[in-house]
């Protein structure tokens, strides 16, 4: 059943792979694209690079409606029919108005999947090991990002870096395979209980996953029917408490907050537009999008620390050892840029800064996400997101312009990161509470007081 469970886990993840992928492959075409079609920088940034991110904006705004009224599952198989079309749309497009809408797509794709997934994986696991599970999701999304960077290396290394609509392209094929994957899990016992009133059905998948506890059946079936008891108990008490009541404004604060210094550390500047700021350094075309791939390497290993790491140390450790790390790395290559110090060292120093991100905020960013009660938790997992994906936006579509008009010298763009990274560490330290090994349902009586 153990492994029932991570299978589970892994197959709605998947969503991450396509996330990460969807994220990273524009990296390749980036410049590719605004050659060929002879774009400015500020038409380049706005409507081909960060309009994928509009369109998370939106799926993660409003994925909380059909995550809630059709069911974790359906939503899931949609989203990926919604990454299959834009994956070939985009490696047809026929023109830039073509591309933008098709990428748009995709990020309505991003942006519900960024709600569901999580959702999804913290409703079935057990709380011992809900930050490991749920971590697979942020592990998919890091996987998917090595593996466009690889793909992009693989075709413009081989095929030529123009053969930007192949880099695209290839989405599809695992975007197909998700959609018919993701259509052997279970749905969500939580939302069976609260959204269906089905309590025999969620009780025979949460028999299931509490077996992995506890093997004695007559002790297990009491214990799922408390954990039954509690969740529609837990929903009575949060029904009567509107979603912006006191009580949920520290939680709303908290969502806000962590998703806001995920965005202005730069992770997102870094990720859409490594190729080039490695270009900017002084390396080679070639050398830039191999040193891309090395991001893509780092940022895995490193999450496959946060995994490992998350449900022993906590979420406010790793987060305090991401700020340390944030703050050196980006203050370092600021510094790099400034003095015109070797290409060498900004790889290094850039590899620094993903490698703290991903044992910090990369493993972390979703918790708070979560901290909601059962009768709002997909409309908080929205609301977080959607401030989330808001930021990355509006990060991605004005530092390339920005940049331009420091003459292609980003050390402000990192020193600016830099300084919001020490206030991301006054918020670890002074506002964030820790949630390691506690039930949702017990985190909600520890952090809402009904």
């Amino acid at each position: 059943m153990k492994n029932k469970l991570f299978i589970w886990s892994i197959t709605v993840a998947l969503a991450g792979f396509l996330f990460g992928f969807d994220t990273a492959v524009i990296s390749g075409a980036d410049q590719p694209i605004q050659k060929l079609w002879n774009l400015s920088a500020d038409f380049h940034a706005w409507f081909i690079m960060s309009m994928a991110l509009w369109g998370t904006v939106i799926g993660s705004l409003f994925g909380g409606i059909p995550t809630d009224k059709f069911g974790r599952k359906r939503t899931l198989f949609w989203i990926g029919v919604l990454y299959f079309v834009s994956a070939l749309g985009s490696g047809l497009a026929w023109d830039p108005a073509s591309l933008s809408f098709f990428r748009f797509i995709g990020g309505l794709g991003v942006g519900a999947s960024s709600v569901a997934a999580p959702t999804y994986i913290s409703e079935i696991a057990p709380a011992n090991s809900r930050g490991k599970l749920g971590a697979l999701y942020q592990f998919n999304i890091v996987f998917g990002i090595l593996v466009a960077f690889l793909t992009n290396y693989l075709i413009g290394q081989y095929l030529g870096t123009d053969n930007w609509r192949l880099m695209l392209g290839l989405e599809a094929l695992p975007a197909l395979a998700y959609s018919l994957m993701v259509l052997t899990v279970p749905e969500s016992p939580r939302w069976l209980i609260l959204k269906k009133k089905d309590t025999t059905k969620a009780k025979a998948i949460l028999m299931q996953i509490q077996s992995i506890e506890d093997t004695q059946s007559g002790h297990l079936d009491k214990k799922v029917d408390d954990l039954i008891a509690e969740i529609k108990y837990a929903d009575q008490k949060g029904s009567a408490a509107k979603f912006f009541q006191e009580n949920i404004i520290y939680l709303f604060l908290l969502a806000f907050l962590i998703a806001f210094f995920n965005q202005v550390s730069g992770i997102n500047f870094v990720l859409y537009y490594a190729p080039r700021i490695f270009e900017m350094a002084g390396l080679g075309a070639s050398t830039a999008l191999l040193s891309s791939t090395g991001v893509g390497v780092v940022n895995l290993i490193f999450t496959l620390f946060g995994v490992y790491l998350i449900d022993r140390l906590g979420r406010k450790t790793l987060m305090l050892f991401g700020s340390l790390g944030y703050i050196f790395t980006l203050s370092a290559l600021a510094w790099a840029f400034l003095t015109g110090a070797s290409g060498s060292l900004v790889v290094i120093f850039v590899f620094g800064f993903i490698a703290s991100h991903a044992i910090g905020q990369g493993a972390v960013i979703g918790y708070s996400f979560r901290n909601f009660p059962n009768q709002v938790r997909a409309s908080g997992q929205a609301l977080g997101t959607g401030t989330h994906w808001v930021f990355a936006a509006l990060i991605t579509a004005t530092t390339l312009p920005i940049i331009k008009m420091l003459g292609d010298n980003p050390w402000k763009i990192f020193a600016f990161f830099a300084g919001m990274m020490v206030l991301q560490l006054l918020y670890t330290l002074f506002l964030m509470p820790e949630t390691k090994g506690v039930s949702l349902e017990d985190l909600e009586k520890r952090l809402v007081k009904l």
